[in-house]
Formats: C-alpha cells, structure tokens, sequence
C-alpha cells in the first residue's frame, strides 16, 4: 500500500472536475446563508455530517470491494434530488477519466463499462482508492474532505472571500473530519458484513431542495 496515492487522489489539481461544482455553496451565497467564514464554517460542518458522511461511506465501502453497482443503487436511495444525482454522475464519469488514466485497472474498465454515462463519484471513489493500493480509512479521508474543500473553495469566487479566511475553516474543521472518517469506515467494514443497508443514509434536505432550484437558474456559475 502506498499512502503517497492519496496526496495525488486528494490533490485538487487531480483532473476529477470538482472545480466546476460548489457543493452547494452557490445556491447557500445567493439564499444569505453563507455571507463570510462563520456561516461558511456552519454550512461546512452541516454538510460534512450529512451528505459528506453518506459520501465517505459509500468510498469507504467501495475501497472495501463491495458490490459497486449494490452502492451505486444505495448512492440513488440516499440521493433525493434528481438534480444531484446528475452532478454525482457527472462528477463520477469525470473522475473515472482521470482514474483510468492514473491507475489503469481491469476494476476500472468493468465499472466505466457498467456505468457509461457515470456511476455516483463516491462510488468511483472508492475504487479507484481500492485499485491505488488505499484503504478504507483512506477513501473516507479523501471523500470528507472533498465534500467541503469545494465550498470553500468556491465561496472564495462567490464573494471574493479571503483565501486564507476559507482554508482557516477548513483547519477549524479537522476535528469532524476525523470524526466523520472514522465513522465512515466503520460503517463501511459494517456493510460488509452486513449489506449495503448499514450505510449511513443522512439526511440534509436543504441542501438538496437548494440543488433543485440551482439547476434552474438560467445563469449560474458552477454546475451544482
């Protein structure tokens, strides 16, 4: 196992197409819910423990070598919106570009074969985690923290925030991304045994009711 392959799967400059979504950021800016790095720092932390832990579990799992289309269907269930289940696929399609590119893998081929037009991106996630030699714990780490690197990062264009301003947040949220690892993990080696149904399922219904009126808007900067 090489943990070195993480620094490259986590590196936001790994060509996955993350940079063209807000995770929700955008919708949160224009609603007055993110206005500077406190509400930045609660929309974070909210998301990290309710889609970003379903995330993590899901790579978690996936890294694990658990059925990818048994999670891609529990990614759907746990998916309300219609809107981001397409930005997840989308997501998905992208970084399996970059995956098989990076790690060319017979695990790789099976799923872009399965998926044409793109599996939920934790589930792709996950293997890819798998097929770079990383764990469990690896993948839930890299899931978490992309749940909410993007909003920050994106809330630095939204409203001109200070760079330094949005990385301080994401230190102050260490803390729950150990946490919300941890948690994945567990509940991944869980579903092991257990089946897909262990997953987390939690909920954050705001984010995804602002994901359906986003994808209206006739004029948006990031995709979701």
């Amino acid at each position: 196992m090489s943990r070195a392959a993480l620094l490259v799967l986590a590196d936001g400059r790994f060509p996955a197409g993350g940079h063209a979504h807000s995770g929700g950021a955008e919708a949160a800016v224009k609603a007055g819910r993110i206005t500077g790095a406190s509400s930045l720092e609660e929309f974070c932390r909210g998301r990290l423990h309710t889609a970003g832990l379903v995330s993590a579990s899901l790579a978690a799992a996936g890294a694990l070598g658990l059925d990818p289309l048994a999670l891609d269907a529990a990614a759907d269930a746990r998916t309300p919106s219609a809107a981001l289940r397409m930005a997840a696929r989308k997501l998905g399609r992208q970084l399996m570009r970059a995956a098989r590119a990076t790690w060319p893998s017979p695990e790789l081929d099976a799923l872009a074969r399965a998926f044409p037009k793109g599996a939920h991106q934790p589930v792709v996630l996950g293997v890819t985690a798998r097929v770079a030699g990383l764990g469990a714990v690896d993948a839930a780490y890299c899931s978490a923290y992309e749940s909410v690197s993007g909003a920050a990062s994106a809330t630095v264009r939204l409203l001109s925030l200070d760079p330094f301003d949005a990385t301080g947040v994401l230190a102050r949220l260490t803390p729950d991304l150990d946490r919300v690892a941890d948690r994945a993990a567990e509940a991944a080696r869980c579903a092991a045994e257990s089946g897909v149904d262990a997953l987390p399922a939690a909920s954050a219904p705001l984010l995804e009711i602002s994901a359906e009126v986003h994808a209206a808007w006739p004029v948006r900067l990031f995709a979701s």
